[in-house]
C-alpha cells in the first residue's frame, strides 16, 4: 500500500511525474479540477490555498526584521534542540544539495542553513529566516503543509501551489511539546528532485522525534526557569507541573482545584494568607476554612517542600506558559505571544482570581492585535480555542482582507449578537 505522505512511489520516474504534476497544477488553477496523479494531501492543500485566494505566483513575504528574529530565536523552545538538528541533518544540508530549515508554529522561518550556493538560490524565492511559509501565506510546501495537517510530509516539484517554488522538493515534520502535545514548529529538508525518497521523509520524522525526546529531558544548562520547574495552564482545565526536584517521573497532572491554587500562588510569589487565597478561589461565597485547608493539605502531599505556609507560597516559582505569553507581549513580539497561547487560562475555572488573570491576558492580546492589525496574526487568533466568535477581530480581518468567507462570518456573528446592521457587541 502506498504511503500517502511520500511524494513518489517505488519505481516512479521523477522527470515524468514532474511533468504530469505541472499539467495537473495548471488544470487546477485554471479550472479548479484535480486530476491524477495528485495525492489527496496535496489536493486538499491546493483547495485550501484556492479558498484563501492565494495567487499561484505568490512569493513568501518577509515577516520579521533581524532584531526581531534574534529575539524570537532566543525565546523559542526549538532553540534548545538546534544543536541536535544540526548534528542529525546539518551534514546532509552542507553537502551542497540541501537546506536545513526550522520554522515556528505559525510557519515563520527561524533558521535556514546549508551550502552558501544553495542558500543564494533559495533567497530568490524568499526561503530565508524571517519569511512566512505557512500554507495560507506561501501555498503548499512541506513545512507549511506539515503544520497544517500535523503530520510529516514530502512536497515534490509542481505539488507546490506557488510556481516560484516548483523547482524544489522538501520533506518536513512537525515538532511537538512533549508535555502538552502542542506543535512548536517544523523541521525541514529542502533540495532538488532527488530528495523525493522514503529516506528523506524518514530522516526528518526521526529527527523530530529525537528533538521531542530531548525537549522532554530536564534542561540542566543555559537559561530558563530555576530547576526546570514549569507549569502549563493555557488551553487546558487541569494544569501540568514539571518539577524535576519533586522526584516525579514526568509531568504531574493536577486536579482542577489544585490547578487553581498552584496558579494563584505562582501569580503571588510573596505568598497569600488563608483568607486572601480563599477570596481568590471562592470570592464572596461562604466556604468553611476547613475546605481550603483540606485542599492545601492534599496539595502539599503532592508537592512536598515546594509548598510552604504562613503565608501560603511556593518555595520555587514555576515558569508558566502564561508567563511566556506575558513576556512576549512585554517585549512587543505579538507573534511569539500567539505562538505560546493555545487557548484561555484554565478555561472552565470560575475562581475569581483565575478569571481575573484569564481576562487580563486575553485583553492584552486583543489590544495588541487590534492596535496594529495584521491579517496573519488575526487569522492566528481566530484559530485559537475560544476566540472563534470574536466579532471585532473578524471585522478587522474583513477590513484588511475582504472576501466571501469573512463577510459571511461577520454577518453571522452580528446577527448572533443582535447587531444585524453593524456595530459592536454591547454598543
Amino acid at each position: 500500500m502506498r504511503n500517502p505522505w511520500l511524494a513518489l512511489e517505488a519505481g516512479a520516474d521523477p522527470a515524468e511525474r514532474a511533468g504530469q504534476l505541472r499539467r495537473a497544477h495548471e488544470r487546477f488553477v485554471t479550472g479548479g479540477t484535480v486530476a491524477a496523479p495528485v495525492r489527496a494531501v496535496v489536493a486538499d492543500s491546493w483547495r485550501r490555498c484556492a479558498g484563501a485566494r492565494l495567487p499561484p505566483e505568490r512569493m513568501a513575504g518577509i515577516e520579521v526584521d533581524d532584531a526581531q528574529l534574534a529575539a524570537r530565536r532566543h525565546r523559542h523552545p526549538l532553540a534548545r534542540v538546534m544543536p541536535l538538528f544540526r548534528e542529525l541533518l546539518g551534514t546532509i544540508a552542507h553537502d551542497g544539495a540541501h537546506l536545513l530549515s526550522v520554522c515556528d508554529a505559525r510557519g515563520t522561518m527561524l533558521w535556514v542553513e546549508g551550502h552558501p550556493q544553495v542558500l543564494r538560490r533559495a533567497e530568490r524565492m524568499n526561503f530565508v529566516p524571517g519569511a512566512q511559509w505557512a500554507e495560507h501565506a506561501s501555498g503548499t510546501n512541506a513545512p507549511g503543509t506539515a503544520l497544517a495537517v500535523g503530520h510529516a510530509v514530502q512536497i515534490f516539484a509542481a505539488e507546490h501551489y506557488c510556481r516560484p517554488v516548483q523547482s524544489w522538493t522538501c520533506a518536513a515534520a512537525p515538532v511537538r511539546d512533549p508535555l502538552t502535545g502542542r506543535v512548536l514548529g517544523a523541521v525541514d529538508l529542502t533540495g532538488g528532485d532527488h530528495l523525493a525518497s522514503p529516506h528523506s521523509l524518514a530522516l526528518v520524522e526521526a529527527t523530530a522525534r529525537a528533538a521531542e525526546a530531548r525537549l522532554a529531558a530536564p534542561d540542566d544548562g543555559g537559561e530558563g526557569p530555576p530547576g526546570g520547574c514549569t507549569l502549563t495552564v493555557l488551553g487546558r482545565d487541569e494544569a501540568l507541573l514539571h518539577a524535576p526536584g519533586l522526584g516525579v517521573g514526568g509531568p504531574l497532572r493536577l486536579g482542577r482545584r489544585h490547578s487553581e491554587i498552584l496558579l494563584l500562588l505562582a501569580a503571588h510569589p510573596d505568598g497569600l494568607s488563608g483568607e486572601a487565597l480563599a477570596r481568590e478561589l471562592y470570592g464572596e461565597r461562604d466556604v468553611h476554612p476547613v475546605t481550603l485547608r483540606a485542599a492545601l493539605s492534599r496539595l502539599r502531599r503532592l508537592l512536598g517542600p515546594l509548598l510552604s505556609s504562613r503565608p501560603y507560597r511556593l518555595r520555587q516559582r514555576p515558569y508558566s506558559d502564561y508567563d511566556a505569553v506575558s513576556d512576549a507581549l512585554a517585549a512587543g513580539d505579538l507573534t511569539a505571544a500567539l505562538d505560546a497561547y493555545p487557548g484561555p487560562l484554565l478555561p472552565f475555572s470560575e475562581a475569581p482570581g483565575v478569571v481575573r488573570l484569564r481576562t487580563l491576558l486575553e485583553m492584552r492580546l486583543r489590544r495588541h492585535l487590534l492596535t496594529r492589525p495584521d491579517p496573519l496574526l488575526l487569522e492566528s487568533w481566530l484559530g485559537v480555542a475560544g476566540a472563534q466568535d470574536d466579532l471585532e477581530v473578524w471585522e478587522a480581518l474583513h477590513a484588511l482582507r475582504p472576501g466571501p468567507r469573512t463577510a459571511a462570518r461577520v454577518r453571522e456573528l452580528r446577527a448572533a449578537y443582535g447587531l444585524p446592521h453593524g456595530g459592536r457587541p454591547g454598543g
